[in-house]
C-alpha cells in the first residue's frame, strides 16, 4: 500500500530518535572551541594554569587532539589575545579628538585584560600576525597619525602604550590573586602603608615620610590615566 504523502513529509521532518545504546557524539574540536576553552581556563584558574593539557581537559579530550588545529601554547596565546582584540570598538580617526580616542582604545584593552586574570602575560613579547590584533594596531596607528604624530614616533608609541597596558593589568591581576590567598593579610591597604612609611627612621627617609600620602594615593585607575597622559602629552613634543 503506498504511503500517504503527508506521512512521508512528516517522517522527513521528524528528528531521529536517539539510540540509548550509542553515547552522544562529542562536538568536533575547532580553533574556536580551543579559544573558548583557553579563555575559560584563564577566567576560572588564571593564566598560569593555561596549558595544552588544561585546555584539552575543558574539551574532554587529550592534548594530542589539539595539535591538529594549533601549533603550540604560544599559538593559543595569540588566539586568546586576538579574541579579546576582536571585542574592541575602534573609532574613525578624528584629528580633533585623537587624544581622547587613543585613551579610549587603551582603556578598552585594559578592561578586556582585567576580565581574565593574568592574560596580558600572553600579550607580552608577542609579535602577532593575528588579524584581530593587527586590526587594533592599525586603528591605533591611524589615530596617532590623524593627530599629527610623526610615523616613527607613532609606531613606537603603540609599542609603549601596549606594553604599559599589559604591565598595568598584569600587576592588577597579581594583586587581586594575592588578596584571595589564605595568607593575604600581608597585602597592605593604603592606610597601613602610610602608617609604615611614617614609622620609618626620619634621618634615612625624610622625604618618604613627608610625602607618604602622595606616594600611596590613587583610586581605581587614577595611576593608569596619569601614565597614559604622561606618555601621550610627550608625543607631540617629539
Amino acid at each position: 500500500m503506498p504511503v500517504d504523502p503527508k506521512q512521508r513529509r512528516a517522517a522527513r521532518h521528524a528528528q531521529p530518535a536517539a539510540d540509548p545504546a550509542q553515547p552522544p557524539r562529542k562536538a568536533p574540536i575547532t580553533v574556536e572551541r580551543i579559544t573558548d576553552a583557553a579563555l575559560e581556563v584563564v577566567a576560572t584558574q588564571g593564566y598560569d594554569a593555561l596549558t595544552m593539557r588544561s585546555v584539552a581537559a575543558v574539551l574532554d579530550t587529550g592534548p594530542a587532539s589539539l595539535y591538529a588545529h594549533v601549533v603550540n601554547k604560544a599559538d593559543i596565546d595569540e588566539l586568546i589575545i586576538g579574541r579579546l582584540c576582536s571585542q574592541l570598538v575602534l573609532p574613525e580617526p578624528d584629528p580633533s579628538r585623537w587624544r581622547e580616542q587613543i585613551v579610549d582604545v587603551c582603556g578598552q584593552i585594559r578592561d578586556q585584560y582585567l576580565k581574565y586574570p593574568g592574560i596580558s602575560h600572553a600579550a607580552l613579547a608577542m609579535v602577532s600576525t593575528n588579524l584581530d590584533v593587527l586590526r587594533v594596531n592599525e586603528g591605533m596607528l591611524s589615530i596617532l597619525l590623524a593627530g599629527g604624530i610623526a610615523p616613527q614616533t607613532a609606531a613606537w608609541a603603540i609599542d609603549a602604550l601596549s606594553l604599559y597596558v599589559s604591565a598595568y593589568t598584569l600587576e592588577k591581576s597579581l594583586v587581586s590573586q594575592r588578596q584571595t590567598d589564605a595568607d593575604a593579610d600581608w597585602v597592605m591597604s593604603q592606610e597601613e602603608l602610610v602608617r609604615r612609611f611614617a614609622a620609618l627612621p626620619p634621618a634615612q627617609f625624610p622625604t618618604t615620610i613627608r610625602h607618604a600620602r602622595e606616594l600611596t594615593s590613587g583610586h581605581g585607575h587614577d595611576r593608569f590615566d596619569f601614565t597614559l597622559d604622561l606618555l601621550i602629552d610627550n608625543l607631540q613634543r617629539r
